[in-house]
């Protein structure tokens, strides 16, 4: 079988080096908070061109402590998109904040010229997410935000290494959120996230929400690596196990982007002449396929086809998430439709593309889709 992602090839390559570490690191008598750690956040904004940035359990909790970081309450209001992910709503609502949703365009992104007529007085924020690889147009985003007063927090969990005018996702608002869930362009054997920002009072303020609310490293305060909540916090700790995984997989990221991008252009090639809607690497960015997302009409069809001759794919996401029941707005109506939002719901899959995909079963891939398409 072709699965859409698979994790057994990368760690029989790395695999020595994977137990050494993790043997390594238990035998330094630090579970967290240790040398693993400090080595990792350190790399990690350094390779992504970030000025500050705290490694935390995951991807929903980078977004959560950003939120919380900011100051988000009770019914304020934070602008985003319905194609996404979960976490990115479920960390809104955590906060008591509301998700008021824009519509995407055909390049599966927030549509940044309808972003400003959802603003309200009750609006806070906007969480543009880099969805699929590619990254949102960050430039109209921070004027926007700018000439209304308002925050933006980067969802660059499906984009670390993407650029928008050759500048990192995740650098250009008030804080950037990463994921290294185990799919992810990073990704740890377990849970994981990073939330960075430029403003070294919010960095601190995120670091003690990490943990308790605790003052960690700071020998002005009088309550530092004292059990004492400064503040409201949550248990948002990364273990040294997982830190250690992720430095030694850090190094590899580059080339295993390129190779994503390798694939991606090999599936391009293939199918341009098909009826397939394929992605579009817009102008000024550097997408880094996580996801190689197509559109199709006759999606169940081709899936159900693809299946028989063993062929994974995966539905990324097939519910906005203003249609599930736990976020459904029931003030929803024409004026706030979302037409292209709910139109890609019904065709968009995703084709297998991992680093250590085989090219002949890009290829494979391919060709069998092409003979579906012919028949359907």
């Amino acid at each position: 079988m072709i699965k859409a992602w698979s994790y057994v090839e990368e760690y029989k390559e790395l695999r020595k080096k994977i137990l050494e570490s993790i043997d390594k690191t238990l035998k330094s008598g630090k579970i967290f908070f240790g040398k693993e750690l400090q080595k990792f956040e350190k790399r990690f904004i350094k390779e992504n061109n970030l000025k500050y940035g705290v490694a935390v359990s995951s991807g929903t909790d980078a977004l959560y402590i950003a939120l919380l970081g900011l100051g988000i309450k009770q019914d304020d209001e934070i602008i985003t998109v319905s194609n996404t992910a979960i976490p990115t709503v479920s960390a809104i609502r955590t906060c008591g904040a509301k998700a008021r949703f824009v519509d995407i365009g055909y390049d599966y992104l927030i549509n940044a010229d309808n972003i400003e007529k959802y603003i309200s007085k009750n609006t806070k924020a906007i969480i543009p997410v880099h969805l699929y690889g590619q990254a949102c147009d960050m430039e109209k985003i921070c004027k926007i935000a700018k000439r209304h007063k308002l925050k933006v927090i980067e969802d660059c969990a499906q984009a670390q290494g993407a650029k928008f005018k050759n500048k990192f996702v995740g650098s250009f608002g008030d804080v950037g959120c990463f994921s290294f869930y185990p799919t992810k362009i990073l990704g740890a054997y377990g849970d994981g996230g990073f939330v960075s920002t430029n403003s070294i009072k919010l960095y601190k303020k995120m670091k003690r929400i990490r943990f308790y609310g605790i003052e960690q490293n700071n020998k002005k305060n009088k309550f530092n690596n004292k059990y004492y909540a400064n503040e409201h916090g949550t248990n948002s700790r990364i273990s040294e196990i997982q830190s250690s995984i992720l430095n030694l997989k850090l190094s590899h990221v580059n080339s295993w982007i390129k190779q994503r991008r390798k694939l991606a252009k090999i599936y391009t090639h293939e199918l341009k002449d098909t009826s397939l809607k394929l992605p579009v690497e817009n102008t000024d960015c550097k997408h880094v396929f996580h996801l190689y997302v197509v559109y199709h009409p006759k999606r169940d069809k081709i899936i159900k086809k693809l299946e028989e001759n063993n062929i994974h794919v995966n539905i990324n996401y097939p519910f906005p998430i203003h249609k599930m029941k736990a976020y459904r707005n029931k003030a929803l109506n024409k004026s706030n439709y979302l037409p292209i939002t709910e139109k890609i719901a019904n065709g968009i899959f995703s084709l297998p593309l991992y680093p250590m995909l085989k090219k002949t079963d890009v290829f494979k891939v391919s060709r069998i889709i092409k003979k579906i398409l012919i028949k359907i």
